[in-house]
């Protein structure tokens, strides 16, 4: 009895053992993650530069995003309509504080004269004006190209409500068609917005420095 005991514990440690191995195995030929984040094209130069008055204190944010985009894998749509969450290539940051960031970013750069805010921001700050946007549609199909919809407001703090609305539409050709062109192709759209993002604050700033 003692020597069928033996054996049988011998056989336990023995699987137990082979399972340990292959789970070894299996974690040492996983893909190390490799990760991407939009930035400001053009070494940080915008092709467009608008004149705002001095010391105009804008807010950015926040940036809304469907919680099914806003996840660290990245997401990616098939022809049948089917979505991909990509476990191995990911986004370094959430993706409503990205496009946050890089919109106060690029504003900083065409708007020379104000001074900009990221959501949430202190409230001893004189913030005058602030802008939010919804992501409606955003779809990254590698094969072709991406789709970006978002509606964007600018809201005068001072009189609490939105002095300018809009919903802006973007396609943007992914080139190379990898994670890598979606990145890029994903920043030159976040710039183009930020482009209308800018031409409006300048007309809607200008007349209130007037009064």
């Amino acid at each position: 009895m003692k020597k069928n005991n033996f054996n049988w514990f011998r056989f336990i440690i023995c699987v137990v053992f082979v399972l340990f191995l292959n789970g070894c195995m299996s974690v040492s030929n996983s893909p190390n993650p490799r990760f991407y984040a939009p930035y400001t094209p053009d070494k940080e130069k915008p092709n467009q530069e608008f004149k705002i008055s001095d010391n105009t204190i804008i807010g950015i944010g926040p940036v809304r995003i469907p919680e099914y985009l806003n996840r660290p894998q990245i997401v990616t749509n098939n022809k049948d309509k089917t979505i991909v969450f990509d476990e191995f290539n990911r986004w370094a940051e959430s993706l409503d504080f990205a496009f946050a960031r890089l919109i106060n970013k690029d504003l900083t750069l065409m708007l020379k004269g104000a001074s900009f805010q990221m959501f949430p921001w202190d409230l001893a700050v004189a913030v005058k004006y602030q802008v939010i946007a919804d992501v409606i549609q955003l779809e990254n199909n590698l094969n072709k190209d991406l789709v970006f919809i978002t509606q964007w407001s600018i809201i005068d703090l001072e009189k609490k409500h939105a002095v300018f609305t809009k919903r802006s539409e973007f396609r943007q050709d992914i080139y190379p068609h990898n994670y890598y062109g979606l990145t890029e192709a994903l920043s030159e759209v976040i710039m183009s917005l930020s482009a209308e993002i800018a031409q409006e604050l300048v007309s809607v700033v200008k007349p209130s420095q007037t009064n």
